[in-house]
């Protein structure tokens, strides 16, 4: 029984660990003493994809860069930014790549619609090779042909 017990802390404890992972990539000297522009700044920093990690917004990545630009998104609300100024200053300097979910334009379009596109041509795929081929009428067989058959087949029915 205790070897259970041990193996559900173990357990216990590497999920927390799993969890804290993005707890601590925001050191306490970044936040902001203002609790309002803090949580701006973390509504800010989660839309925004690290662009060392690529997968990860800054506001879960350790990465260097990603806390420079945590500090900078604090730095512009600090000034007096609104929300979308910030965001239209990243995307003016890093382009439209640093938003993790990038807005629906002109320059994005296939971004967003080659998925229902690729989906679209699986399933035309599909409905393709399942769909019966077109009904052709087989032609009569010839006597010759018929002869043929009738010896190929006369050895398997003895």
């Amino acid at each position: 029984m205790s070897r259970a017990r041990s193996a559900i802390a173990a357990l216990l404890c590497l999920l927390l660990c799993i969890g804290a992972g993005s707890a601590f990539a925001l050191s306490p000297d970044e936040m902001l003493t203002n609790p309002v522009l803090e949580k701006r700044a973390r509504t800010i920093s989660a839309e925004v994809r690290c662009m060392v990690c690529q997968n990860e917004s800054i506001d879960d990545s350790n990465a260097d860069l990603a806390r420079d630009l945590r500090v900078l998104v604090r730095e512009r609300l600090v000034a007096g930014d609104t929300d979308s100024q910030v965001l239209e200053f990243l995307v003016a300097r890093y382009g439209e790549f640093v938003l993790l979910k990038p807005r629906l334009q002109l320059s994005t379009i296939f971004l967003w619609g080659f998925p229902i596109v690729a989906l679209l041509a699986g399933a035309m795929a599909i409905a393709m090779s399942i769909r019966p081929a077109a009904s052709i009428k087989p032609e009569p067989l010839s006597a010759s042909e018929k002869q043929q058959l009738k010896k190929l087949v006369r050895p398997l029915d003895n």
